[in-house]
């Protein structure tokens, strides 16, 4: 790699630690990410880096393994919450041999088709729409990671796409495909329903699925464009707080990733649909409040899941001292979210997301 492409993507990796996520988004995949990696053991957090940092040249994964000021464990963590937006990354089309070597549209979901039928959820069996490969591919990449055989650099791009589908299963949407008389073929995860007015401009449309991917920050806005690192580790605190290992280690079933697709889809179909959500208009508050509360709990699961399957894989710590260890952390991070709700209150506009 030339020095000038290298200094230009370092430059990017600078930007995207340090802006608002416009991109579950950039924050949800990182906060999930942040949680797997506090659940983490000492050894299972050094094994990841080291795969990590062996990607493909062409990937430019590693290069987000930033050279700069702050402790290696700092530099360690970060490049680790950014490697479970790598997959999102790679849609850039300005980088044609990357995008066509490593974007993969239809990874990102696995989704059962089903219809509402007298206030049940009605599952099509064969529908004639291609559902994603979410649970297919991340069966695949756990036995990369498990096999002798495989070389680093092919463990690096399997757990790039586990860090990033292990939480895209946990966002319901990456689950569901809705069908009705406006869309035969499915909602395509909620983005053909729209949420804002048929005249509004497209730049500002909010449909279903963006409005689930980006309700953390919605609801807890960066403050003066805060970096992920001054950002994440609060929320992660409060989410942790509400929904401790403790009440969840009960439910991990890892490596059961079509009971993960199922949990969510489940979740879909009784929650994200009530008769009160309309097209063309925004959800009420209390649709609001009890999405951020899902929200919230899935991405806490999701991270338990991952960390705890990557101490499996990686690690020999126990669940219980990576749960004292993490709650230790955790009473050192303090949270000051509540205040900035209060300040900020809900909601900002943005643009229509993808799946």
């Amino acid at each position: 790699m030339s020095k000038l492409k290298f200094l230009f993507l370092l430059a990017a990796a600078i930007v995207i630690f340090t802006n608002p996520a416009l991109a579950w988004d950039d924050t949800g995949h990182k906060l999930t990410t942040y949680i797997a990696w506090q659940q983490m053991s000492p050894q299972a957090r050094q094994q990841a880096i080291k795969i990590l940092q062996a990607a493909p040249e062409d990937s430019h994964l590693s290069v987000f393994f930033m050279q700069d000021s702050r402790s290696l464990p700092a530099r360690q963590r970060e490049f680790f919450m950014i490697a479970s937006t790598w997959a999102d990354i790679v849609r850039d089309r300005n980088f044609k041999n990357r995008y066509a070597k490593y974007h993969k549209s239809n990874w990102h979901y696995s989704d059962t088709f089903w219809r509402g039928e007298n206030g049940r959820a009605e599952i099509l069996k064969n529908p004639n729409e291609e559902g994603g490969k979410a649970v297919e591919k991340l069966f695949e990449f756990e036995k990369v990671l498990r096999a002798a055989s495989a070389t680093d650099s092919e463990k690096a791009i399997a757990l790039g796409w586990i860090l990033h589908l292990g939480g895209d299963i946990h966002q319901p949407l990456h689950t569901s495909a809705r069908i009705s008389e406006l869309e035969p073929k499915g909602d395509q995860g909620g983005n053909t329903f729209e949420l804002t007015p048929k005249d509004t401009p497209r730049e500002n449309r909010v449909n279903l699925h963006w409005f689930w991917d980006s309700i953390i920050g919605r609801n807890i806005p960066r403050v003066n464009d805060a970096g992920d690192s001054e950002y994440l580790p609060a929320i992660a605190a409060q989410i942790t707080r509400k929904h401790p290992f403790s009440k969840m280690r009960n439910r991990l079933k890892l490596g059961k990733y079509d009971d993960w697709q199922q949990e969510s889809f489940r979740i879909a179909t009784a929650e994200l649909f009530p008769s009160s959500l309309k097209r063309y208009q925004m959800p009420s508050e209390s649709y609001k409040r009890r999405a951020f509360q899902i929200s919230q709990e899935q991405i806490a699961l999701a991270g338990y899941r991952m960390g705890e399957m990557l101490n499996q894989i990686f690690g020999n710590q126990s669940a219980q001292e990576n749960e004292d260890r993490t709650r230790k952390e955790i009473e050192r991070t303090g949270s000051t979210i509540e205040m900035v709700q209060m300040i900020h209150g809900f909601g900002s506009k943005s643009v229509r997301r993808w799946r």
